[in-house]
């Protein structure tokens, strides 16, 4: 298990049962880098991951 995992499965565990938006979604990655500008760029590079998820990988 990787440490990461760890958060990972607090949020299922405490939120996982909700229903949310990708636009709160975004809007808490905001608030969080905005926050943490620390995190910006893994954030970021989430955020773009989570939007291309469904691109085709011979494009």
């Amino acid at each position: 298990m990787y440490f990461t995992d760890r958060g990972i499965e607090e949020l299922e565990q405490r939120r996982g049962e909700e229903e949310v938006s990708l636009g709160w979604l975004a809007e808490q990655f905001r608030v969080f880098v905005d926050l943490n500008p620390d995190f910006e760029v893994p954030v970021e590079r989430l955020a773009t991951w989570l939007a291309r998820l469904d691109d085709d990988e011979d494009d």
